[in-house]
């Protein structure tokens, strides 16, 4: 089911039949770095991954990560949307693509949309995001969709610390502003 789009992607439901692109983009070193490895190395264990976490999620909360893909030919490029984490009172946004569509502007692009249709579609007021603080490249990113740092929190089921950006909804970058 097609969520959104813009001038160049399509941020749409993940489905089983996207587990081979699931595959790869988690065991991308960069989703392993950042993310943290889920343990996903089969085609059965991302078809699982993708009914226990996006499928759900869509399910219970009405929202989730998205499987974003270039308008021209479909091709899957990353996901991008919303996750509730039991360690953060607020909706976060993330973002995550393979690293030959790094750079051209398509998180930015994914990530405004994403939260312009967290205020208009699902009523969200606020919206936080998080990362490690050595992802550089991602806080850009968080800084240039105009939300702020916070501070640093404890990341659920680690003992790691992750920086924690926010923004409430009316004040967040639209694409191409």
């Amino acid at each position: 089911m097609k969520v959104l789009e813009t001038d160049r992607l399509v941020l749409r439901h993940q489905t089983l039949e996207d587990a081979s692109f699931i595959l790869e983009l988690m065991n991308d070193p960069s989703w392993i770095r950042y993310i943290g490895d889920k343990g996903v190395k089969t085609l059965d264990e991302a078809r699982s991954f993708i009914i226990k976490g996006p499928l759900d999620t869509y399910a219970r909360l009405g929202f989730g990560f998205y499987l974003t893909e270039l308008k021209e030919g479909g091709t899957p490029i990353g996901i991008c949307g919303f996750a509730k984490r039991d360690f953060l009172e607020d909706v976060d946004v993330g973002y995550t693509f393979l690293p030959e569509f790094r750079g051209k502007g398509y998180a930015f692009e994914a990530a405004s949309a994403a939260m312009a249709y967290a205020k208009s579609e699902l009523g969200l007021k606020r919206i936080v995001a998080i990362t490690y603080k050595d992802n550089h490249s991602s806080a850009k990113l968080l800084e240039k969709l105009g939300m702020r740092f916070e501070g640093m929190v404890p990341s659920a089921g680690t003992d790691r610390e992750v920086c924690l950006y926010a923004i409430n909804v009316e004040h967040a970058v639209k694409a191409g502003e």
